[in-house]
């Protein structure tokens, strides 16, 4: 068999062994911008390296996640769809789990259904945001004017006159009077009898202690008095 056949059949059995997958990893948040292009550069060039055809991808940016991983509620999405044989896809993943950067990922197989929903969201945009239609400006509907028939007068111009002038009759209002409101007499307060009670307690102390002890304390002085005057003369009389 000639060489050219042989090469031939080499490259179309290594096209037959080439699957489309679909892959997407979440980046820690903690990353700025330009780490986060630098993670998403080095995944792509090992694609392009080991001979996968990169189809499409999408930068999902920051987004929140359902439950929290590694202590983080937040993470940096990113898609690649591609090309490749299997092995490549065993160390694509291998390089996912050797990077601190990458929290998780996901790859999968696109079958034919897969992939025709693929290409349908690719061109048609499906899952971002529609860009607002621009608002058209309000017209104003201008009405038109509306005439107003006014029914002939049957009364006279004299008539509506003295209709007009005739002053109406004003009933007087009755004020209520106001009563005279009597002020209060004030009552003059019993003043409280102190001095019957003072003396009914009072006198009989007086007359049974007080009394008796002053004139017992009368008569000692007295004694003492005379018994000093005694013993002066006694003395007095010796000398």
């Amino acid at each position: 068999m000639p060489p050219k056949i042989e090469i031939y059949l080499v490259i179309k059995n290594q096209n037959s062994m080439l699957k489309q997958y679909e892959t997407v990893f979440i980046m820690t948040p903690v990353l700025s911008d330009e780490q986060m292009k630098e993670t998403v550069k080095k995944f792509e060039n090992f694609l392009r390296d080991k001979g996968a055809e990169i189809i499409h991808q999408e930068n999902w940016g920051l987004k929140r996640l359902e439950y929290q991983i590694q202590k983080k509620s937040t993470g940096f999405y990113h898609l690649f769809e591609f090309k490749a044989e299997p092995h490549v896809v065993a160390e694509f993943e291998l390089q996912y789990r050797r990077d601190e950067r990458i929290m998780r990922y996901l790859t999968v197989t696109l079958d034919k259904d897969a992939i025709a929903y693929a290409e349908k969201r690719r061109t048609h945009n499906f899952g971002q945001k529609k860009e607002p239609k621009p608002e058209t400006p309000f017209e104003v509907k201008h009405e038109p004017k509306r005439v107003i028939k006014y029914a002939p007068i049957e009364e006279t111009f004299d008539e509506l006159i003295d209709e007009q002038f005739v002053e109406p009759v004003v009933e007087p209002v009755v004020e209520p009077v106001a009563e005279p409101v009597a002020e209060p007499v004030a009552e003059p307060v019993a003043e409280p009898v102190v001095e019957p009670i003072v003396e009914q307690i009072i006198e009989p102390v007086v007359e049974q202690i007080i009394e008796p002890a002053v004139e017992q304390t009368i008569e000692q002085v007295d004694e003492q008095i005379v018994e000093e005057i005694f013993e002066q003369t006694i003395e007095n009389k010796e000398e």
